[in-house]
């Protein structure tokens, strides 16, 4: 929590328990910083005499590594996990001395402060106003076996400090005046049980993880907003945030569903993902974007990998029939999910400025895969009477179902489907009698009629699919080459005029127009 709530006391206690125990307990380094009743509590254990560090005309005292590694204890004490060595010793910093005795099979126990750690520099300076000078990788901690939170109140630790247990009195007053203030103690404290409850969480779930134990795991929440792009991200965004801050600053992320054999966004729907992304960046959210044609499975799946426990979900104005036959995402996700918690947040009433920017964001309509589509059909359809007018018998409907597949893998789904539908319309008129009729004479010829109709329009649908799923790829390979070049790009950069000069040209090309420095 911070010093003076007893760590190094506490670690000397167990230490001694343990020796009583006939454990091999050797003390590499203790900072009782004059405190008479942790000093007591080294009598009895063996101490190790520590290294002369030559600096500056005069020798500083460090912990003797090299001692530890002839001795080889059972366990070893080595206070002060984030202490900074003296110049020309072995390693910068002690907690790398541990990290060799660790190496070399010997236990070890140590004391840390939780402003110590690196991760909470910057919210422990805005907490106290005091830059920490010495900081441990946050990873170290999450190598450690076991955790150990000594914890008291702040109102008893400021009363230790005042009785002169902490330190001298008149530093005591002068600590007492800012760094050990009750508002300061009291949020290292949660810091503290914090950090330290999402160490164990994470060893829980790795121990979970190796043992093959289907997920989630509702150790600790963790929260999944799903949008689209529709006007309800940011609300969405913000909702996730009010929840993660409801359950303990649960972890929380955001993450968009891109299907492959869907259609490009649109340019509002982009721009609508690009600023959620932002707002979740600066709300403290973590963005991902899924590739998958079943929605729900991507989503869940991406939940159970990742052990989330809550997933909230928007739920836009539209038709009840979607809701009734189940199509719904909002009703499949709760259909289909397991072990998980689903939050729906529904749709308000837009704003008058809503509804006029809404009806009129719809894109131009592009005709011209429609023209191309009918030409296909024209062209389809001079030949099947070129055909027709040579050879008493030529089955027809196959030149018809070409130009329907060539319409689909030219022009995408829309252009396909009325191509079919033109096919259809064409095929009777000409060729099925009565002639230039769209009567139709034999049931043998609906039925024939019905199936080509089925097929067009199946096959149309399909190649439509994959002309959709090959521009995607293209889409994706193009990112990951822009993403390359940037990056090659800036590594060559030698100075800040250059960076910023490459920084401007990655920008306009992605964006397709100019960029100014």
């Amino acid at each position: 929590m911070s010093p003076g709530v007893g760590k190094t006391y506490e670690m000397l206690r167990a230490a001694r328990r343990r020796k009583a125990e006939g454990g091999d307990v050797v003390v590499g380094v203790v900072e009782t910083h004059g405190r008479k009743e942790t000093e007591s509590l080294l009598r009895g254990l063996e101490v190790m005499a520590r290294a002369p560090i030559a600096y500056r005309d005069r020798a500083l005292m460090e912990f003797d590594i090299d001692g530890a590694l002839t001795r080889r204890p059972d366990l070893l004490l080595v206070d002060e996990y984030a202490h900074s060595n003296a110049p020309g010793s072995r390693h910068p910093k002690r907690w790398q001395d541990v990290e060799e005795l660790l190496a070399a099979g010997i236990d070890v126990w140590t004391t840390l402060n939780v402003q110590h750690l690196e991760s909470l520099s910057d919210v422990v300076l805005r907490i106290t106003g005091v830059r920490q000078r010495e900081a441990v990788p946050d990873s170290a901690l999450s190598r450690a076996d076991d955790i150990e939170v000594i914890d008291i109140t702040p109102d008893e630790l400021r009363k230790r400090l005042a009785e002169g247990k902490v330190y001298v009195p008149e530093t005591a007053r002068v600590a007492s005046d800012n760094f050990f203030k009750v508002e300061n103690l009291t949020a290292l404290r949660e810091l503290a049980l914090r950090r330290a409850a999402q160490t164990v969480d994470d060893h829980l779930l790795a121990q979970l993880r190796e043992r093959g134990v289907p997920g989630p795991w509702a150790a600790s929440e963790r929260i999944l907003v799903l949008i689209g792009g529709d006007a309800m991200s940011a609300s969405l965004v913000r909702t996730g945030r009010r929840m993660s801050d409801m359950m303990m600053d649960a972890p929380w992320s955001i993450a968009h569903v891109e299907r492959p054999s869907g259609s490009r966004s649109d340019a509002r729907s982009a721009s609508r993902l690009s600023d959620a992304f932002k707002l979740a960046e600066q709300l403290g959210g973590r963005a991902v974007i899924l590739s998958g044609d079943d929605i729900v499975r991507t989503v869940l799946d991406h939940a159970h990998r990742n052990n989330i426990t809550q997933i909230v979900i928007g739920r836009t104005r539209g038709g009840r029939f979607s809701e009734w036959t189940g199509r719904a995402l909002s009703a499949e996700i709760l259909r289909r999910a397991q072990g998980v918690a689903i939050h729906v947040v529904t749709e308000g009433e837009p704003t008058p400025s809503e509804k006029q920017t809404v009806s009129g964001a719809r894109a131009p309509l592009d005709w011209r895969g429609y023209f191309a589509g009918a030409g296909l059909i024209a062209g389809a359809t001079g030949l099947a009477l070129l055909l027709d007018a040579l050879f008493d018998r030529v089955d027809l409907g196959v030149i018809y179902l070409a130009a329907v597949v060539a319409a689909g893998v030219l022009s995408g789904l829309r252009p396909a489907l009325v191509a079919a539908t033109l096919a259809f319309l064409v095929y009777n008129f000409l060729f099925l009698q009565p002639l230039y009729s769209f009567l139709i004479g034999s049931p043998t010829d609906v039925l024939t009629l019905v199936l080509f109709w089925g097929v067009a329009l199946g096959t149309g649908v399909l190649a439509g699919r994959v002309r959709e799923q090959a521009k995607a790829a293209q889409r994706r390979a193009a990112g990951v080459s822009a993403l390359l070049a940037a990056s090659q790009t800036l590594s060559a950069a030698g100075d800040r005029a250059t960076t910023a000069q490459s920084l401007a040209e990655q920008a306009a090309a992605a964006a397709g127009g100019g960029a100014v420095v």
